[in-house]
């Protein structure tokens, strides 16, 4: 077999953000293992054409104003992610806008390195019965749910517990008056990971973490009510699972998305990359563990409950929690304004139990709108 033969054909949807550029690293890291064959961005022209210059893709797509990228046919993000000459669709878009592609690439039987947490949360039920039908496999991009994954290879039996485990955030110790005045710059200033602003936000409100609850339940078939949050300063330990018999699994390795980047792209082999960091277990002495204070933090409890709900309840927490961060990013309410209408949002929404996609779709649009309501007295 020649090595053309043996390249794993990429299509990149969120090419120009922090994990899309960072899968693009993984490829570069790894001559002869990948062939990019579909790129996709958002606003970000310039990156994108830079890009499509180094890999020279067959397919791009993007939503900004401007110059195409030349050299390569312009697609849907549907089109790119179902493709016959894509074999792993990456999906790492921002927010609901990327759930039309995980559909797709779910019912053209890709396999899909999915880092877009709102497809999971919002419409797991339809992305897992499509996943089904198509015969396509979802690996998880989350450093998170990628160790979980790890820790379940070559087990018979399902575990009875998973424990997520999160850093806490920058402002885990903060008082609550202090958490009233969190500027946007302490907010994106994540004590552990490189990520792009809006997960980076939903880390500091541990938003990302309830998100990441309801992640698992799809993703593992698991309840909600088995799914633990421990909050890990250190961010060594990147999640574990509890078996019957007591025995508890965990996946260590220093804090970088590379890393779980990689394991889905290169699965089921593992290989080496000499610039990813190895753990030195002389450069600390803790690894601790402490349960999330819900009270400060009640962007997790909220994501818990709507998980728990189900139906468009989750869409409509995704959409919602979108939008106040925007709002924030945008400096127009504050830190703590963000579970507030959230929260509001919730209270107003009336669930459909049983949604079809459109269901999803409206009351996303619905939650959207909602915020900006609510906002326009300040999120008060």
């Amino acid at each position: 077999m020649n090595m053309a033969s043996k390249l794993k054909r990429l299509a990149v949807l969120g090419s120009t953000g922090s994990i899309g550029r960072q899968a693009l690293e993984v490829v570069r890291a790894l001559p002869g293992r990948f062939r990019v064959v579909g790129l996709a961005a958002g606003k970000n022209l310039d990156l994108l054409t830079r890009q499509v210059e180094e890999f020279r893709p067959r397919f791009a797509s993007y939503t900004a104003e401007g110059k195409a990228p030349t050299g390569c046919e312009l697609i849907t993000l549907e089109e790119m992610a179902s493709h016959p000459d894509v074999d792993i669709a990456v999906i790492a878009t921002a927010g609901t806008a990327g759930l039309g592609a995980v559909l797709a690439a779910a019912a053209a039987g890709k396999t899909i390195a999915l880092a877009n947490k709102e497809s999971l949360v919002a419409a797991g039920g339809l992305v897992t019965a499509a996943a089904k039908k198509g015969g396509a496999r979802i690996l998880p991009v989350d450093s998170e749910h990628s160790a979980i994954f790890q820790c379940l290879l070559g087990e018979k039996q399902p575990p009875c517990r998973i424990i997520l485990t999160a850093s806490g955030g920058p402002f885990r110790d903060f008082p609550p008056e202090q958490m009233a005045a969190v500027a946007v710059a302490q907010a994106l200033a994540h004590p552990s990971w490189r990520m792009g602003k809006k997960v980076t936000v939903d880390s500091a409100t541990l938003m990302n973490k309830g998100l990441e609850v309801i992640e698992a339940r799809w993703l593992f078939d698991m309840s909600i009510d088995d799914v633990t949050v421990l909050v890990h300063p250190q961010s060594i330990v990147h999640s574990m699972v509890e078996f019957a018999d007591g025995s508890v699994k965990a996946q260590l390795s220093r804090p970088d998305m590379r890393l779980p980047i990689q394991y889905a792209l290169t699965f089921p082999d593992r290989s080496f990359n000499a610039s990813l960091p190895r753990l030195d277990w002389s450069d600390f002495k803790d690894l601790t563990f402490e349960p999330p204070d819900v009270e400060r933090f009640p962007c997790l409890g909220l994501a818990i409950g709507a998980g728990r709900a189900g139906g468009t309840v989750p869409a409509v927490l995704c959409a919602a929690d979108e939008t106040a961060v925007e709002l924030f990013l945008a400096g127009r309410i504050g830190f703590v304004d963000i579970p507030r209408l959230v929260e509001r949002t919730l209270e107003k929404h009336s669930g459909v139990s049983d949604p079809s996609l459109d269901d999803i779709l409206a009351a996303a649009d619905w939650a959207r709108r909602a915020v900006q309501e609510l906002a326009g007295g300040g999120g008060k």
